[in-house]
């Protein structure tokens, strides 16, 4: 039997599972005076081994082991920027002259003083990993987890299959460089022991998928989003009778999918994708079957897969636990069920551009369980006020609500004055409202999204009042909703990072009062009608990478502060009455798009334009330029 000790941060995740415990049993008088005496003597023994100086005999790990560790530390830095999704710098604990096994994220064999697990997810590390780093030398690792750090674009080496008693492996978001298919190869062969591999955002493109079949037959876990594989699905997968977790999702892989995943019947976890231009298919004979043996399944995410022959009623058959459901871009076509109680355990649902027809059921309000909806671009399904209401009123957990392009033209907008309070994302675009908009939805503490776009007949306006207000996105295009840029509530709007107003009804546009929203990284004003020069307290909005400023009545010159905005990479100032040359620093930008039609400007086209290798759309007709066009403009490849 093997000993560990761990020292396992909590509050950072971590797929290194802590041993198996005994379960609880009852002890007598006498057990229990020997369980006492034993904490007593436990407690004195990590006393002794934790002071300043206890010696190095007293350590559990082993001397070349804490070595290899200090020196893989030294090559790497610590970068806030190196891990996105949590940030928790574990090496800082591994100091000189101090028991490793007692190190944040490392695990031992207090028999060997081996180390055995090395949990390093989220440590914000950035640097190279070499093949010779002595991270290869800790042989008798099972569990390793280097997720979420920045190893620089490193080749993923070979030498990751010495680690023949490896059972865990996680490489996941640390910009590894691609995986060439004869290190692939090697992984496979040696590490015969895995349970669970996730390798997402490795480049695997030059991997074949039918490689994935010399993976170990003990599998469990296998998680590979996002890592260019391309080709047809493996033509089998019935040797992974173990799997519980199967994520091939957001990858290029195409052909029909395998028949016999049905056999699988461990699976509490199903992601596949297809892409855009080449849906792999998905019969429905074969999702039935899929449907009726995987009963313990509870999660199921289908992007981009061809179910346009597979009845939506279909998915009634699927178990009872689901909690998550995902069926995106799938060509999923029919009358919605007519009924989904079944589901009470369901907390998201996911059903965005598909062909669904009819109505929302009732019974959707009574998932009490659900944080997520998401029905929008179903142009044929529709939602009753009874329907509406329910959701409303009963679904207290809801943070996500979108129902876009879904018709809801019978629904009241005041109906709306009742959302959760947990509600932090509302889009109703194009639904179809009609009459006022309860301003005091703009109340709700946790709003973070709001978008109302494309409703041509919603009135209302923002509350008069200030309140301070998490939004970061709001979007009001084609509405009639009043917007007054010099309400205090407008001001207010610190977190805003995406303005629409695009053709909305804006009844004091004094523009200057955006240079106070310095976190915007869109801003969309077409049509807003303001007239006067471009304000300068734009100069203020560091963060934009988009900015549409077209037929706005602007006059004037082009500022040149437009140059220092170096994250822009849209600009559109279409349409307006601007006069002058194109200013030299506009050039500097690594714009995309840049559309300067139907003004009054006038000089020469700057042959800088066309030496920026970004650009993607350019538009300067019906002005005075003149001059000759650059022969630059041919290099452009995405032009």
């Amino acid at each position: 039997m093997q000993i560990f000790i761990s020292h396992l941060s909590s509050n950072t995740p971590n797929i290194l599972s802590n041993p198996a415990r005994p379960a609880n049993m009852g002890f007598s008088p006498l057990s229990l005076s020997q369980f006492l005496s034993s904490i007593l003597f436990l407690f004195h023994f990590h006393t002794t081994i934790s002071s300043s100086n206890y010696s190095s005999s007293s350590h559990f790990c082993a001397p070349d082991q804490s070595l290899s560790l200090l020196q893989f530390k030294e090559s790497f830095s610590i970068s806030s920027s190196a891990s996105g999704r949590c940030q928790h710098p574990k090496t800082e604990s591994w100091k000189e002259g101090t028991d490793c096994c007692l190190w944040d994220g490392v695990s031992c064999d207090l028999k060997t003083g081996h180390v055995t697990a090395l949990d390093l997810s989220c440590s914000m590390l950035y640097g190279t990993l070499h093949p010779n780093s002595t991270l290869f030398s800790l042989h008798h690792l099972q569990k390793l987890d280097l997720s979420d750090n920045d190893f620089n674009s490193s080749h993923i080496s070979s030498r990751f299959g010495q680690f023949s008693n490896l059972t865990h492996l996680n490489l996941n978001y640390s910009v590894f460089a691609g995986l060439e298919p004869i290190s692939f190869d090697k992984l496979v062969r040696n590490l015969t022991q895995l349970r669970e591999l996730d390798l997402s955002s490795v480049d695997m493109s030059l991997v074949t998928p039918n490689s994935l079949m010399n993976l170990s037959s003990s599998l469990s876990s296998l998680i590979l989003r996002s890592c260019g594989l391309q080709g047809e699905f493996p033509s089998s997968m019935r040797k992974f009778k173990h799997l519980q977790q199967l994520d091939l999702a957001d990858n290029n892989l195409t052909g029909p999918i395998p028949y016999d995943l049905e056999q699988l019947t461990e699976l509490v976890s199903l992601a596949l994708s297809g892409n855009e231009n080449d849906y792999p298919s998905l019969e429905p004979i074969s999702f039935d079957k899929y449907v009726q043996n995987l009963t313990q399944l509870r999660e199921l995410y289908l992007k981009w897969v061809d179910m346009s022959l597979v009845v939506p009623n279909s998915l009634m058959n699927l178990s009872s636990s689901l909690s998550s459901l995902t069926v995106y871009s799938c060509g999923l076509q029919g009358k919605f069920p007519s009924s989904v109680r079944k589901f009470k355990h369901l907390q998201l649902l996911d059903l965005r551009f598909s062909n669904l027809t009819g109505s929302i059921p009732d019974d959707l309000g009574q998932l009490t369980e659900l944080v997520s909806i998401d029905l929008s671009f179903n142009d044929y399904l529709s939602v009753e006020p009874s329907s509406f209401d329910k959701i409303i009123q009963n679904l207290t957990k809801l943070r996500n609500l979108r129902l876009g392009s879904v018709n809801m033209s019978l629904v009241t907008p005041n109906s709306l004055a009742n959302l959760s309070s947990s509600l932090s994302a509302l889009g109703l675009w194009e639904c179809r409202l009609k009459g006022k908009f309860p301003g005091n939805i703009f109340l709700l503490p946790n709003l973070e999204v709001l978008d109302l776009s494309n409703n041509n007949d919603l009135t209302g306006s923002f509350p008069s009042f200030n309140v301070s207000n998490g939004l970061r996105l709001l979007a009001l295009t084609l509405t009639k909703i009043s917007v007054s840029l010099e309400n205090d509530f407008f001001i207010n709007l610190k977190l805003l990072e995406v303005l629409v107003l695009r053709e909305c009804n804006i009844i004091r546009s004094n523009l200057t009062l955006i240079g106070h929203l310095t976190q915007l990284t869109r801003l969309d004003l077409i049509g807003c009608n303001s007239g006067g020069q471009i304000p300068s307290s734009l100069r203020n909005l560091v963060q934009l990478q988009i900015l549409y400023l077209d037929g706005c009545n602007f006059s004037g010159r082009i500022p040149e502060f437009l140059g220092n905005l170096t994250l822009l990479e849209v600009l559109g100032l279409a349409s307006n009455q601007l006069l002058g040359p194109i200013p030299s620093q506009i050039n500097t930008l690594s714009l995309r798009l840049l559309d300067l039609r139907y003004n009054h400007l006038h000089g020469p086209i700057p042959s800088s334009i066309f030496k920026q290798e970004n650009l993607e759309a350019l538009a300067l007709s019906n002005n005075k330029l003149t001059g000759e066009i650059s022969s630059s403009i041919c290099k452009l490849k995405f032009l």
